[in-house]
């Protein structure tokens, strides 16, 4: 089902009453240049099926969805999903692409990037291999993820000594998603958004599926594959499926 945008932009799909917006990787980017433009801050969410079936029984969380500038479609559940709901989206637009994309351009035009979360040093080694792939990326800080959540607002202020206009969180679902709602206001960046495990991926650390599995859309498959323990993840699949298929 189709439902209008807030802010006058396209119409956004609703899956499990879940607004998504139906962008491709190139519109998401434009819309977040967008917000880079605008001094005020603003909320990214990269949203899978895992994360809208979490969202059903997670009253924070779901609000958390319901008030984010721009939410994309992150997995092939969703692509599913907005297909079989009449409102077809051209593909998925993920955390590891938007964060590889927006790191390019801030080569070009000085976006300043704060690099938060994963284990200890992982951060660091991501940020290095961002900036070999995309010389000149102004990476301003780094800083891992593991804390808790009684320490939001202290790590909050540690950025924003950085001065960044992007922060890229991660932490996983729906961890990130909370840590950024919560303290937005107190980083002074102007768009902060949750990016999974693309740190790991980044670093080095965590291989990303090849590219056939990209476009057999099996990703989910490989990630099992090199850490059978994500199997929680994935069975969250079979039941969006069952949601989605009895939702009306």
């Amino acid at each position: 089902m189709l439902i209008q945008s807030k802010r006058g932009e396209a119409p956004r799909v609703s899956i499990l009453g879940i607004p998504v917006d139906r962008v491709t990787m190139d519109e998401a980017v434009a819309r977040i240049e967008g917000y880079l433009a605008v001094d005020r801050p603003h909320m990214v969410v990269t949203a899978d099926s895992s994360g809208i079936v979490a969202a059903q029984s997670d009253v924070e969380f779901r609000e958390i969805l319901l008030r984010a500038d721009l939410v994309t479609p992150d997995s092939v559940g969703i692509l599913w999903a907005a297909k079989r709901s009449g409102a077809p989206i051209a593909g998925r637009v993920s955390g590891v692409d938007l964060l590889d994309s927006l790191c390019g351009r801030s080569a070009d035009r000085g976006y300043r990037v704060f690099l938060l979360g994963s284990s200890p040093g992982v951060a660091e080694m991501a940020a290095e291999r961002l900036r070999l792939r995309h010389p000149g990326c102004l990476i301003v800080g780094t800083r891992h993820g593991y804390f808790p959540p009684e320490s939001d607002e202290v790590v909050a202020r540690e950025v924003a000594q950085s001065q960044p206009d992007l922060v890229f969180v991660a932490m996983g679902i729906p961890r990130q998603e909370k840590f950024i709602a919560s303290t937005l206001h107190l980083m002074g960046a102007r768009v902060a958004m949750g990016v999974g495990g693309s740190l790991d991926v980044f670093s080095g650390r965590v291989r990303r599926a090849p590219k056939l599995f990209q476009t057999l859309r099996l990703e989910w498959l490989w990630r099992l594959m090199l850490n059978p323990r994500k199997y929680q993840k994935v069975l969250s699949l079979p039941r969006f499926v069952w949601m989605v298929l009895r939702d009306r």
